[in-house]
């Protein structure tokens, strides 16, 4: 019986661990330490959002649902221009000057970074599956507070700035 109540308390400690190690909140932290380019294929970071509430969309010209829900951030950001929480696009892309011209053609009026090593940040951010569209909300802590894989709806996206206000 001092066996089993040996492999008990070793298993309860299992547990704990585990559960402690589930319960840690991902940062978003990966977001503000990645290398960037802007538009103009210039390095650009995320660091100056540091400490800010905002909404971060990952996406690619060629992801035809990111083409779909790109209006809906253009029309959110524009219903919730006084909460103080910015959108940043970050393109799934090698080149500035097409993700520009896109960018245009679409009226995005929100900041884009492009990153050619977006789908080792997307996982380090919890998206395993490594999809797109890919949305999350980080607040002033750091920590990410919404988590949406797949097209964005105008209500999630509500809830999205509501969680970066937190």
């Amino acid at each position: 019986m001092p066996g089993l109540r040996r492999l008990g308390v070793v298993f309860a400690a299992a547990v704990a661990v585990a559960t402690s190690a589930a319960a840690e909140p991902v940062t978003g932290g990966p977001l503000f330490s990645a290398a960037f380019s802007d538009l103009n294929d210039k390095p650009a970071s995320l660091a100056a959002w540091r400490g800010k509430p905002i909404i971060v969309n990952f996406w690619a010209r060629w992801c035809p649902p990111c083409r779909k829900e790109i209006p809906e951030f253009v029309q959110g950001r524009a219903r919730h221009r006084d909460s103080g929480v910015e959108v940043i696009g970050i393109a799934l892309e090698d080149r500035g000057g097409p993700v520009r011209d896109f960018a245009k053609s679409y009226d995005m009026d929100y900041p884009i970074v492009l990153t050619k090593d977006g789908l080792d940040l997307m996982t380090r951010l919890g998206n395993v599956q490594a999809g797109l569209p890919f949305t999350l909300a980080v607040d002033r802590a750091g920590k990410i507070a919404f988590v949406k894989l797949g097209p964005i709806s105008a209500a999630e996206l509500d809830a999205a700035y509501a969680a970066a206000r937190r």
